[in-house]
């Protein structure tokens, strides 16, 4: 029996006029990420999209594939059969018969979009449950909570046999929203920011700030595997590996000690906003949640944003840790974050740090020393690579 992939649109179905901008953006993301299980043909209709493989496929590959692409609130794998009534009864016992072996309960649900079909939805699952019934003697019909729930879609051109949606990623297509560059640190935060503005719509790209000697390869391997953790969310990316290490040890020998994370943090942004307007990025993603550390009060957010001159976006702001560790651990990245290699973040770090500066004290601290040129020479040095999928 043939099978189709079906995704159910979420809010791409609320879109107005510009609603097929957005249902081709998520085709186009579609073919990119299931371009390796196998050829498929891809059609819209009434809010879902058909994803039907011609020839051999990777069926199970590509379930995965489209349910982490951003677009479809919902998706299901399900068989093709005839618009006709027997042949539907007839391949619900094939095609569920697994199902339907395990199962002690059930129900059939149907769904008539094509309203020119004869049998109205009661009928055609009164129908179907009595044949399931007759090849499977052990089950009972309940309609309140059954073990099984076999479902019929009755739509345009076919008919279409499952066993229930699953969530689907949600969000908007990647590439509709415009595109952000993506501190990425190598914690917990920052790959759930990235995520977070993916959903959105946001095509990310990767900024990693690496200090050798202080920092090591290893570290920044960590995060380039962060990175491609990503990219079943976000598609390839361009990752930017910035040499911080002169700048770094500029900022030890010449600002205020309490002032060095701040000071750090500016000149990070200083850079990632060059390279990103440079490679026609509109804005900064960072991992920031307000008064989880230092660098993260009120005051310090208010200096950091003072040396932006693009949004930054801040998705985890109002999370707290549990929050952020919840969606770490399901999109994969929580196992890379902890393992214990450090970021430049993590090197000189003060013993006392500001947590309520003044912008005009930084400021002041801040043209102590010529950083612009280590700014530039810093965004000079910047090497970038492909991040593929994994």
């Amino acid at each position: 029996m043939n099978e189709i992939i079906l995704l159910k649109e979420g809010e791409i179905a609320l879109k107005g006029l510009n609603k097929r901008n957005f249902e081709e953006a998520f085709i186009r993301n579609l073919r990119h990420r299931m371009k390796d299980c196998g050829e498929f043909e891809y059609r819209r209709d009434q809010s879902m999209i058909y994803c039907t493989p011609v020839g051999d496929a990777d069926m199970d590959a590509a379930v995965l594939a489209a349910s982490r692409t951003f677009g479809a609130a919902a998706i299901c794998r399900a068989g093709i059969t005839e618009k006709d009534v027997y042949k539907i009864a007839e391949d619900v016992c094939v095609y569920c018969a697994k199902e339907l072996d395990r199962a002690r309960t059930f129900k059939v649900a149907c769904k008539r979009s094509d309203k020119h079909f004869p049998y109205k939805s009661p009928e055609l699952s009164a129908e179907v449950g009595g044949r399931v019934l007759e090849k499977f003697p052990h089950l009972i019909v309940d309609l309140k909570e059954p073990d099984l729930t076999v479902h019929i879609e009755i739509r345009d051109i076919n008919a279409y046999i499952h066993t229930g949606n699953r969530p689907a990623a949600g969000g908007i297509p990647v590439g509709t929203s415009g595109r952000g560059m993506l501190l990425l640190s190598g914690g917990i935060d920052s790959p759930v920011a990235g995520y977070m503005m993916a959903k959105r719509g946001v095509d990310i790209s990767c900024i990693h700030f690496a200090a050798p000697p202080y920092t090591s390869d290893r570290a920044r391997l960590k995060v380039e595997r962060l990175c491609e953790r990503l990219t079943p969310y976000t598609g390839d990316n361009a990752f930017y590996c910035v040499p911080f290490t002169k700048l770094q040890e500029a900022l030890r020998d010449h600002c205020p000690e309490e002032y060095f994370t701040i000071i750090m943090r500016r000149m990070m942004i200083k850079i990632a906003q060059k390279i990103a307007k440079k490679n026609g990025m509109q804005c900064l993603i960072t991992g920031e949640s307000v008064g989880q550390v230092a660098s993260q009060t009120m005051g310090a957010i208010v200096c950091t944003d003072a040396a932006c001159e693009m949004p930054m976006f801040r998705p985890c702001i109002g999370m707290d840790k549990t929050e952020i560790i919840e969606v770490s651990r399901r999109i994969d990245t929580f196992d890379i974050s902890i393992e214990p290699y450090e970021d430049c973040c993590t090197v000189f770090t003060p013993k006392h740090p500001k947590t309520r500066p003044e912008l005009s004290a930084v400021l002041e601290a801040e043209a102590a020393y010529d950083f612009d040129t280590l700014v530039d020479e810093a965004v000079e040095g910047t090497e970038v690579k492909v991040i593929k999928r994994e």
